[in-house]
């Protein structure tokens, strides 16, 4: 048994591979950390000090080791110029597109995140979490979204994926995935700047529940190896994630050089294990509704240990939810999941 670590010494070592003590824990719970408030939407996902004040109290009740600072999935599409609409019970979500057709990509403009009112709130919230625990644990500043999943809010995913079919758009579309990729860069280095030591990028519309594997090497890997390559470093991790059924394409994921890879409950671990064992960190894979949210203890504690069983070993794990918790999950489920990585994932 190793000595025990700091919460980011723990998750620092585990992403590089090395030696420690046990399986860290993540709580991808930013709409969680709210539920207490009863402010307008609005104001909940757009105002840093509240945001950052509740990822510190969550972190304070709970005491897991890398914390996702985020406000959900519409924030760079927002800076780029997307419109965002604030509903009760939900994250913001995007509303209509930016391009009426591909061939407007040229006018694109670059975005300035500190002028985008869910970008800027990130950012503060960010900064105040790292201020408070930042030589504490492990603070991943979320720029989500990644580049394939950004071009889709922007352009439409139906209007893409249908181009894509096509095939005869493909250089607007490469145009467009690479002004995609660049805004993306350009907010996730201000994480990275403000001293975080990781961030992720979230490419939801990428999953082969969406797209084929073919699509994926053609449109999605290429940019997602862009984005490593400009922000990765030896003091600063990419987290990439993919929900859905990434067995197809976890060889693929991992090429991307991403020195996380999350990934989620449908799959298959024993395959993932094998396609990264040595080359990367997996982060996921439980259940965020079907076992965390509406699952007993038990329901808990069992798809915990099965997890741990197939991918602790060797090291290389970050155990949690698969995707964002929603907000209503019961507390007593997540204890129970940190629990288990203090038991059953020592090493």
């Amino acid at each position: 048994m190793y000595e025990e670590m700091t919460s980011l010494e723990r998750c620092i070592a585990t992403i590089r591979l090395q030696p420690h003590d046990r399986v860290p824990v993540d709580l991808h719970n930013f709409m969680m950390t709210l539920i207490g408030s009863n402010l307008p939407p609005m104001k909940l996902y757009t105002d840093g000090q509240l945001l950052g004040e509740a990822q510190v109290a969550a972190w304070k009740r709970f005491g897991h080791d890398m914390l996702v600072v985020e406000n959900g999935t519409g924030a760079l599409a927002e800076a780029c110029g997307c419109k965002v609409s604030y509903l009760p019970g939900s994250a913001p979500v995007i509303e209509g597109h930016l391009l009426g057709d591909l061939a407007e990509v040229s006018k694109l403009k670059m975005p300035d995140p500190w002028k985008s009112p869910l970008c800027r709130a990130a950012l503060e919230a960010t900064r105040l979490v790292l201020d408070q625990l930042g030589d504490q644990v492990f603070v991943m500043g979320r720029a989500d979204q990644g580049p394939f999943s950004l071009a889709c809010m922007i352009a439409g995913p139906e209007t893409l994926m249908i181009e894509m079919a096509a095939g005869e758009e493909d250089t607007h579309i490469f145009e467009l995935l690479e002004y995609t990729s660049d805004a993306y860069i350009l907010y996730a280095r201000l994480f990275k700047e403000m001293g975080c030591p990781g961030t992720s990028a979230g490419e939801a519309q990428g999953s082969p529940d969406v797209i084929s594997p073919a699509m994926y090497e053609k449109y999605c890997l290429p940019f997602a190896k862009k984005i490593v390559r400009a922000l990765q470093s030896d003091d600063f991790s990419l987290a990439y994630h993919i929900c859905g059924n990434t067995t197809r394409i976890i060889d693929r994921m991992t090429q991307t050089g991403a020195s996380i890879l999350e990934f989620d409950y449908k799959c298959d671990k024993a395959k993932a294990k094998k396609a990264t064992a040595g080359k990367t960190t997996l982060l996921g894979p439980i259940d965020p509704s079907g076992v965390l949210h509406e699952g007993s203890i038990q329901d808990v504690e069992r798809a915990c240990r099965e997890a741990l069983e197939v991918l602790a070993p060797g090291g290389g794990f970050i155990l949690g939810p698969g995707c964002a918790l929603p907000r209503t999950t019961p507390p007593e489920n997540i204890d129970k999941l940190i629990e288990c990585a203090r038991v059953y994932g020592q090493y």
